[in-house]
C-alpha cells in the first residue's frame, strides 16, 4: 500500500477520496475521508496546509467523517510546526469545533469518579483534567484557522475558491479559473489485506489477530486496531476504518464479531467504531461512561444525530474502573492509562491464560517522576501506572510517535524476558529496533496469535446457545423452548459442492450455519441467495409440506446445526416464529427476492435481512388517484413499490415519481414519529408492499444502522 508520490495534473483524485489541487501558492485538499493524510504524506508539498470542507461532513451509509482533520492537524503542528486552515461555513465550524473539542483536548469538564462502581472501594480515581492539562500547551488558535465562506466565496494565499449552486467548487488563481471539483466527496476502501483464506475463519477458544499494527502517520500500513478471540467469539478493540471489509476479504464472517471496546476517541481509534455500529446486526459497546460520552458527542457533532438518538443504535456496557467485568467468559480489567485525552487500558485472564494491552500510553518511569513531583498526579495514581502488568502471558504494548507515546527505545530496555513476550503495536516497521526481543505486530488473519488455553467445562453448549442469541426469532422463547432447542439439535458437516438440499425432494431438516457458506440456486432469481454464520434454511419446505424449489449448496466446508422436521414442527408451535414463517410462505416468490435484489437501497441488505422483510410483507393493491401518504401524516407504514408509478407531489405540483423498487418512508422518520413533508399518489393502479410500523422498529432494533443508511439511500 504505497502512497502516491506525484499529482496527476492540476486536480487530483486521492486513493481514499478527497480531491488536491495544486495551486502554484500550495496544495489544497477538497475533502477529507479518514486516513487521506496518507495519501499525500510523501507529496513534494507534503500534507496540505489548507482544507476545504466539503457539503456533506458525514456519510451516513458508511458511518464515517468526510471531514476527518485530527492528524493533518497534528502533522501540521507537531511536526511541521504549522497552523492548518480550514476553508467552510460557519455552521460546519461549529461542528468541527465540537468534534476536535473531543479529540484534540478532551472532554470539558471530566470527572472519573463516575467510572467507579458503587460497590468498590480504594479505587484510585486518576485526575483526569489536570493529566489532560501536562499535554496541552498549545490553543485552537495555534493549531488551526477557518476561513469562513461569505457570499459564497472565500479568499487566500491569493485563491479564491467559489461555492457554485450546481454542487462544485470553483477555484480561481489571479482571476483565471484552475479547477473545478465536486463539493461532496465519497470514501474510497483501501487497506493491505495479506492473505485471503481458502475456506471461512473459524474463530479459536483464546487468540489475537492485528487488523493494522502502525498509526495514522504511517502512509504504508494499516492503522492499528485488533480482535480477540474469546470462546470462539470476537472482541473488537478500537476497529479501524474498513475493518469490516478487510474481514469479509480475509474470508472472516463479521457476524463473529459482536462487541467493541472503545479505549478512546482520537480518530486512529474510534473512526471504525461507528462503521461497526452502521452493519446489520446490533453490538456491544464496552467502554468507560466518560469515553462512551466523549464518543457520542463527537460523532452528534459530525452525524448531527442527537447523542441519545446515537446511543439507541447499539448497546452500551459502561466499564467500571479496577472492577471485572466479563466477555464471553474471560474476565477483564480496566485502567486509565496516561494520555491527552482519556484512555482506557485492561487485562484479560481466560482459561489460565493472561493478555495486558497498554492502549495508548506514556510508560516512561521518568514522566510519571516528573508529574509527580509537579503534583499533576497523586502517590496512588504513580503508583498504579508504575505497576503495570509485566506479568502477563502476552503483552500488547504500543509505542509511537512522541510526545504521546511511549518511545522505542524504552521497551527496548526491558528486562529480556519481558522483551520476549511483549508485542509492539501503534508503531511503523521502519522505527522498528533491529536488535530486539521484542515482536513487531503483524496484521493479517493468517498471522493470528493463539492461546494455550483450558477446555471450558461447557464450551459446545455455549457454542450452541450463542448460536440461538444470534437467530432473530429466538428472543421470545422461554427457558423451555431453549432446554427443547438444545435437546432437538444435531451437528452436521458438509464439504464444499456437496448439495445439502435438492430441488424437488422433500424437506426434511431445518439448518441453522454455523460456519461457512450456502448458496440458494432459484430459476428466475436476478441475484443468488448466499446465506453464512447464524443464519438458517429450510423452513419453509418444512411449513408447507411441498417438495422445495431450489438447491441448496455448499459454496464453501460448512459445519451445521439441523432439527429434524416433527421436532422443529413441535419447536416453533405457538410462537410468534411460526406466524411468521407462515406469512413469509404467503408472500415469498422470486418477485419478492428481485425487487429487493434491484432496489437501490434494499439491495445493500444481506440474504438474511432480506429474507426477514420478505417475512413481514402485506400485499396491498391501490387504485388510480388514491393517495397512498398524504403530506402531514404521520408515517405508520413503510410501503415498497412492487409494480406501476407513485407520484411524489409537493402541494399540488408533481415533483418527482416512484417505480418498482423504490420505498415510501424510511426506517429514519418511522423511528422518529416523522411526518411526511410530500403527498405519495398513485398513477394508475399500484402494487405495494406494506410493513407495519411495528415489524419496522422490530427489523430497526436488530438493524440499527440502517436507519441512518436509508436517509443516505434517498440523498443519492
Amino acid at each position: 500500500m504505497e502512497p502516491i508520490k506525484e499529482l496527476s495534473g492540476t486536480v487530483t483524485e486521492l486513493p481514499r477520496g478527497g480531491y488536491l489541487v495544486q495551486t502554484g501558492a500550495g496544495y489544497i485538499q477538497i475533502g477529507s475521508p479518514p486516513e487521506t493524510i496518507k495519501d499525500t504524506m510523501k507529496l513534494p508539498e507534503g500534507v496540505p496546509q489548507v482544507f476545504v470542507l466539503p457539503k456533506q461532513l458525514f456519510n451516513a451509509e458508511k458511518g464515517i467523517s468526510l471531514g476527518e482533520l485530527e492528524f493533518p492537524i497534528y502533522f501540521n503542528f507537531f511536526i511541521r510546526k504549522k497552523k492548518t486552515t480550514i476553508v467552510c461555513t460557519r455552521e460546519q465550524g461549529r461542528r468541527l469545533i465540537r468534534v476536535l473539542r473531543e479529540a484534540v483536548f478532551g472532554p470539558v469538564d471530566v470527572d472519573a469518579s463516575q467510572d467507579v462502581h458503587p460497590s468498590s472501594r480504594h479505587v484510585v480515581i486518576p485526575t483526569l483534567k489536570e493529566e489532560m492539562k501536562f499535554y496541552r500547551n498549545f490553543t485552537f488558535k495555534d493549531l488551526l484557522a477557518f476561513r469562513f465562506f461569505r457570499d459564497d466565496r472565500v479568499d487566500i494565499r491569493g485563491i479564491t475558491i467559489r461555492a457554485d449552486d450546481d454542487g462544485h467548487f470553483s477555484i480561481y488563481r489571479s482571476g483565471g479559473l484552475l479547477s473545478r471539483v465536486p463539493a461532496n466527496v465519497d470514501y474510497k476502501v483501501r487497506y493491505n489485506l495479506g492473505e485471503r483464506l481458502s475456506e471461512p475463519y473459524v474463530p479459536p477458544l483464546f487468540g489475537v489477530t492485528c487488523l493494522g499494527p502502525s498509526h495514522g502517520f504511517d502512509p504504508t500500513e494499516n492503522t492499528s486496531g485488533y480482535i480477540v478471540w474469546i470462546n470462539h467469539r470476537g472482541v473488537m478493540i478500537d476497529p479501524p476504518v474498513n475493518s469490516t471489509e478487510w474481514l469479509n476479504d480475509s474470508n472472516v464472517n463479521p457476524k463473529f464479531i459482536d462487541s467493541i471496546i472503545l479505549t478512546h476517541c482520537h480518530a486512529d481509534h474510534d473512526a471504525g467504531t461507528f462503521q461497526k455500529i452502521m452493519e446489520e446486526s446490533r453490538i456491544t459497546v464496552y467502554s468507560t461512561r466518560t469515553v462512551m460520552e466523549s464518543f457520542l458527542r463527537k460523532y452528534s457533532a459530525l452525524s448531527q444525530e442527537s447523542t441519545e438518538y446515537l446511543s439507541r443504535l447499539f448497546n452500551f456496557q459502561p466499564i467500571y474502573l479496577e472492577k471485572p467485568f466479563f466477555i464471553h467468559g474471560a474476565e477483564f480489567k480496566s485502567f486509565y492509562t496516561l494520555h491527552s485525552i482519556p484512555a482506557i487500558g485492561f487485562t484479560i485472564e481466560f482459561q489460565g491464560s493472561t493478555f495486558v494491552y497498554s492502549s495508548d500510553h506514556k510508560a516512561e518511569p521518568e514522566v510519571h517522576n516528573d508529574l509527580l513531583e509537579r503534583g499533576i498526579i497523586t502517590k496512588q495514581r504513580f503508583d498504579q501506572l508504575e505497576s503495570f502488568s509485566w506479568d502477563a502471558d502476552v503483552i500488547y504494548h504500543e509505542s509511537g510517535v512522541p510526545p504521546l507515546h511511549t518511545s522505542i527505545a524504552w521497551l527496548n530496555s526491558l528486562p529480556e524476558e519481558i522483551q520476549k513476550k511483549t508485542v509492539v503495536y501503534h508503531i511503523a516497521a521502519k522505527d522498528f529496533p533491529e536488535e530486539t526481543s521484542l515482536t513487531l505486530a503483524k496484521f493479517g488473519i493468517e498471522n493470528t496469535l493463539y492461546f494455550e488455553v483450558r477446555q471450558p467445562e461447557f464450551e459446545k453448549t455455549y457454542e450452541i446457545l450463542g448460536l440461538l442469541r444470534h437467530l432473530d426469532f429466538s428472543q421470545e422463547f422461554p427457558l423451555r423452548k431453549i432446554q427443547e432447542f438444545l435437546l432437538s439439535i444435531e451437528e452436521e458437516s458438509f464439504k464444499k459442492g456437496e448439495h445439502i438440499i435438492h430441488k424437488g425432494t422433500y424437506g426434511d431438516k431445518f439448518y441453522i450455519i454455523y460456519t461457512g457458506n450456502v448458496a440458494v440456486y432459484l430459476d428466475g432469481l436476478e441475484q443468488k441467495k448466499i446465506y453464512g454464520a447464524f443464519e438458517y434454511f429450510g423452513e419453509v419446505g418444512l411449513i408447507t409440506g411441498s417438495p422445495t424449489t431450489a438447491d441448496v449448496v455448499a459454496e464453501t466446508d460448512v459445519k451445521a446445526y439441523t432439527m429434524e422436521k416433527d421436532k422443529f414442527l413441535n419447536f416453533i408451535s405457538g410462537t410468534v416464529f411460526e406466524e411468521t414463517l407462515k406469512n413469509l410462505v404467503r408472500v415469498r416468490d422470486r418477485e419478492t427476492w428481485n425487487i429487493l435484489s434491484t432496489s437501490r437501497f434494499f439491495s445493500r441488505l444481506t440474504s438474511y435481512q432480506k429474507t426477514w422483510l420478505e417475512s413481514v410483507f402485506k400485499p396491498v393493491e391501490v387504485e388510480d388517484g388514491r393517495t397512498i401518504i398524504e403530506a402531514g401524516q404521520e408515517f405508520d407504514r413503510m410501503y415498497i413499490v412492487r409494480s406501476g408509478t407513485v407520484d411524489i407531489l409537493m402541494g399540488d405540483s408533481v415533483t418527482g415519481s416512484l417505480k418498482q423498487g423504490d420505498f415510501i418512508g424510511n426506517l429514519h422518520e418511522i423511528n422518529k414519529s416523522l411526518r411526511s413533508t410530500l403527498t405519495y399518489r398513485a398513477n394508475g393502479t399500484v402494487k405495494l408492499f406494506a410493513m407495519d410500523r411495528q415489524d419496522i422498529q422490530s427489523f430497526a432494533e436488530k438493524n440499527p444502522g440502517l436507519s441512518m443508511k436509508m436517509v443516505a439511500a434517498e440523498s443519492d
